[in-house]
């Protein structure tokens, strides 16, 4: 991958030559948010000691496992700290996402007016960053890839170690749905046969992620299927929706209901999947689609939010169900 081989080595000199340098990422962090974030972290470590993490929220808790995982600063959590660290940049690294809303307003806000030179590295389409150097290409699988062609392509690869190697894999094989999604490509395969090469547990990372499941997760999950599962045969869409006395219900944790959205779309005869999460301050909602359905643009018209065309994301601040009702009739609007 030689297409942005000037910006990847402008990029190296900027964390050479930066005072104080922070690496941001979107909200509700998945595994190629954490994974391209510290693996980046490690990288920069070796060569400049002043560089930070700031995420706006915290991880699910299947992601507890992550050795260094608390070098990251909540913005959710830690304000103040997190408010000075950014104040104090000159260099800011924005991963995985491609729109300051992304980190949500007030954190969003604060990054946005940073005077700090930005660089964007990700795979989102119609990125509106204005950014100082922009990494920005929708047919790479994931940022964490990026994050590996920046090391490769800087001559850095002898920097590769351990904690390097397992944050790249973690990301690269969660954002690509253990390499089966049509994003997958022959350098995705030949990134990760030099990561394996380095000393790496790839199986110990895929049970930590997907095979560290509580009883109540499973209960839950169980019940999302079995009792709130409501096909629309004509519309080929499957939707799950549950109420915060529902999560009550099963002990909840954040990350509970990851997963779920992709075992609707896995229905036959099933070409969109959504699902409608009410919190308390509103309803986070996950789409997913396959051949001709695309998502993304649904996401970001009507429920503030975005994404690829087959994963995407939104929030609805309506009740539960007015928001389902109103996707439901987009779907229907939308019918071919």
């Amino acid at each position: 991958m030689n297409g942005f081989l000037n910006e990847f080595r402008t990029t190296f000199q900027e964390i050479l030559n930066s005072t104080n340098i922070v690496i941001t990422s979107h909200k509700s962090p998945d595994g190629d948010s954490l994974g391209s974030s510290l693996s980046l972290y490690h990288f920069i470590k070796k060569f400049n000691p002043n560089v930070a993490i700031c995420h706006p929220d915290e991880a699910p808790h299947y992601f507890d496992w992550i050795t260094n995982i608390s070098k990251i600063k909540l913005f959710e959590t830690n304000k103040d700290e997190v408010i000075k660290i950014i104040q104090e940049a000159d260099l800011i690294f924005c991963l995985d996402f491609n729109d300051f809303k992304r980190l949500g307003d007030d954190f969003g806000d604060l990054v946005q007016k940073s005077d700090a030179k930005k660089v964007m590295i990700d795979h989102h389409q119609n990125p509106s960053i204005n950014s100082f150097i922009s990494i920005s290409d929708t047919t790479i699988a994931s940022t964490s890839e990026l994050i590996f062609e920046l090391i490769f392509q800087t001559d850095n690869l002898l920097a590769m170690d351990t904690p390097i190697a397992e944050m790249l894999y973690m990301g690269i094989m969660t954002d690509t749905g253990s390499f089966r999604f049509p994003s997958v490509s022959s350098r995705t395969h030949e990134i990760i046969s030099i990561l394996l090469k380095v000393k790496i547990n790839h199986s110990k990372i895929h049970e930590k992620i997907y095979d560290s499941n509580s009883l109540d997760k499973i209960r839950l999950k169980s019940y999302a299927i079995v009792e709130k599962l409501e096909v629309l045969p004509k519309y080929l869409t499957g939707i799950i929706s549950l109420t915060k006395e529902e999560l009550e219900r099963f002990n909840y944790k954040k990350g509970d209901t990851e997963g779920l959205v992709n075992s609707i779309l896995s229905i036959e005869n099933i070409f969109v999947a959504a699902i409608f999460i009410e919190h308390k301050d509103g309803i986070k909602i996950s789409f997913r689609s396959k051949g001709r359905f695309f998502v993304n643009e649904l996401a970001n018209k009507h429920f503030n939010g975005g994404g690829h065309k087959y994963a995407a994301g939104g929030f609805s601040s309506e009740k539960l169900e007015q928001a389902v009702n109103r996707f439901k009739k987009l779907i229907a609007k939308n019918e071919k």
